[in-house]
């Protein structure tokens, strides 16, 4: 196990072109941490360049005490996993596994003792004598995990393993991934795109975009507090409702500030935020997931009190999950739809039905001008 350092690391090719900008982080001994982000921000770079596949332009890369960026990727003490399995064809799935410890000049017993224990950790014992055209897409995974499991590196590196595989495996091998590391207490860094293998597999997530971070945290930190609207809208399906809004009034207290925003249908919301330059007049934007807002056929103005407030809105569309339905609803005054997400025992909507939605004052989330968000002062929900 070994704790990875990050300080300043720069990545630039030739021409100018910066594709990772000062990216400071440190990932402590045995963590599984998540890089997530949008095709094109610099996750997989960055996790190449962990592994001395891409050069280090400028920073510093530290795996446990040792500054790493002039040492061979062979000697770097890591194992990547890619998003091929890149498994030899020719070979069973023993001599996959083995084949990097023979090239390491091991003794045949410890060969054979590192294959069998990776292959019962992975539970492909019986697998072992099969070639890879007889495997599923699951177990080929498996074998490319047991592949870098027998070497015993300080850090295991996941480049999107689970991408080739259908829905169903991808749930497995999620769990087998978490089972994993339970089990190996090895520092995991793992790429993916996918917010619910993030969300369900890493210890930290840290969200990237366009070469920056853009915030590190728990999953629940970044679902319940993003830091900024990319954040926001990038956590959680579907992604949370934006609506623009005016701040109306401020009222600042030794305990924080009450910011009162006027939203769609000229409705007035008071939220309780920490401190934020903010000004009367100042175009803000409200945020709120789609599990939070509540939905009614007919506006109650019992609910219409300082705590919550009702948006008039028109039913657009409403996708069926089994388990729970996503109305789409267009405010007045809105450019994009709000998502509800809601039980199977709602009553029927249809396109073109009037409703009403129903934001809580404490389930939404205040961005300033600049998109960075007013922090709330309460993260504990009734």
């Amino acid at each position: 196990m070994s704790r990875v350092k990050l300080s300043n690391i720069v990545k630039e090719y030739d021409g100018g072109a910066r594709i990772i900008h000062g990216i400071d982080l440190d990932i402590a001994d045995g963590e599984f941490v998540v890089f997530v982000g949008p095709s094109g921000c610099g996750k997989s770079t960055l996790l190449r360049m962990i592994a001395g596949l891409e050069d280090i332009t400028g920073g510093e890369l530290h795996i446990g005490d040792t500054l790493a960026n002039d040492i061979a990727p062979a000697k770097r003490g890591l194992a990547m996993v890619f998003q091929s399995y890149a498994l030899y064809p020719h070979m069973s799935v023993y001599e996959n596994m083995a084949f990097s410890l023979k090239l390491a000049g091991l003794k045949r017993q410890q060969v054979d003792d590192a294959v069998q224990q990776a292959a019962a950790i992975l539970q492909i014992d019986h697998l072992l004598l099969r070639k890879p055209k007889d495997l599923s897409g699951g177990q080929r995974q498996r074998v490319a995990i047991g592949r870098a499991i027998v070497r015993k590196p300080a850090v295991f590196l996941f480049d999107e393993p689970l991408s080739n595989l259908d829905a169903s495996l991808r749930v497995q091998m999620r769990i087998e991934l978490s089972r994993l590391h339970k089990e190996l207490k090895t520092t995991i860094i793992y790429v993916t795109h996918d917010q619910v293998e993030a969300m369900t597999l890493g210890e930290r997530i840290v969200v990237f975009n366009a070469g920056r971070i853009e915030q590190v945290g728990t999953p629940l930190e970044l679902y319940d507090q993003p830091g900024n609207l990319f954040v926001a809208g990038f956590l959680g399906a579907p992604r949370m409702n934006f609506l623009k809004a005016e701040v109306t009034g401020i009222d600042a207290g030794a305990s924080g500030t009450g910011v009162t925003v006027r939203v769609a249908g000229g409705m007035l919301l008071t939220l309780q935020v920490g401190p934020r330059q903010l000004t009367i007049g100042a175009q803000v934007t409200l945020g709120i997931r789609a599990e939070h807002i509540a939905l009614a056929t007919a506006p109650d103005r019992s609910n219409a009190d300082a705590d919550a407030v009702h948006v008039a809105a028109g039913v657009e569309l409403v996708e069926h999950l089994g388990d729970s339905l996503i109305v789409y609803a267009r405010a007045a005054g809105e450019q994009g739809m709000v998502a509800v997400k809601l039980g199977t025992g709602t009553a029927a909507l249809k396109s073109g039905d009037a409703v009403s939605l129903y934001l809580p004052s404490q389930r939404c989330h205040l961005f300033d001008a600049d998109g960075k968000a007013c922090p709330r002062l309460s993260t504990q929900f009734s």
